[in-house]
């Protein structure tokens, strides 16, 4: 089921699959823009199937809470890590969440910004990938571009539209080190995701 669901998701987005990635490193965060509800999918989808297996895409509740389909992807095919955007607490903190993850061996994709880009800017990125690279120093941080996935499955959407996408990952950045303040090791993480999809760094547009 894993796999011919990957093959459709590749197919409608128009991406390949990603056979080039070392499958050696773990645990590994994959990050990367954020535009659209497809993106942890088109990602996971992406993997070779050894990658694909313990990769778990970190996803908002409250969208893939939302009736049964989207529920039982999220847990039964995905095994996202769903996470409160409101009414945080000890015990749905997001960062323990994701750090039950990475302890058990398994890879994180997810999106430092935070919330999705409606114009295809790369905004700045949040301290959640600062927190995880200083408590998990030996993770490989592997940054990842996304392009055009947000006119696939447009705001207000369910239903995806076939249409071209691309999915660039980048090599795997050097560990955070305790001389690297958090702006610093942030920035450094967003240019990376440009550069993944041969970007200026200092261009923060998609398109």
């Amino acid at each position: 089921m894993h796999s011919l669901l990957a093959a459709l998701v590749r197919l409608i987005a128009g991406v390949p699959r990603q056979e080039g990635l070392s499958c050696g490193t773990s645990p590994r965060i994959y990050f990367a823009n954020h535009s659209s509800h497809l993106d942890f999918v088109v990602i996971w989808a992406s993997l070779p199937a050894s990658l694909r297996a313990r990769a778990r895409p970190v996803a908002a509740a409250d969208y893939w809470n939302r009736g049964r389909l989207r529920r039982f992807l999220a847990e039964r095919v995905f095994r996202a890590v769903l996470i409160a955007r409101e009414g945080v607490d000890r015990k749905n903190n997001p960062l323990e969440q994701m750090s039950r993850v990475l302890e058990q061996g398994d890879d994180l994709i997810l999106f430092p910004e935070g919330t999705r880009s409606r114009d295809g800017t790369i905004h700045d990125f949040k301290s959640g990938l600062h927190h995880l690279a200083r408590r998990f120093p030996s993770t490989a941080l592997v940054p990842v571009h996304l392009e055009n996935l947000n006119r696939m499955l447009p705001k207000g959407e369910f239903l995806p539209v076939p249409m071209l996408g691309r999915v660039s990952f980048g090599d795997a950045l050097p560990p955070w080190t305790e001389a690297e303040t958090k702006e610093a090791f942030l920035g450094r993480c967003r240019r990376a995701v440009l550069v993944a999809g041969g970007l200026k760094p200092d261009d923060t547009s998609q398109s």
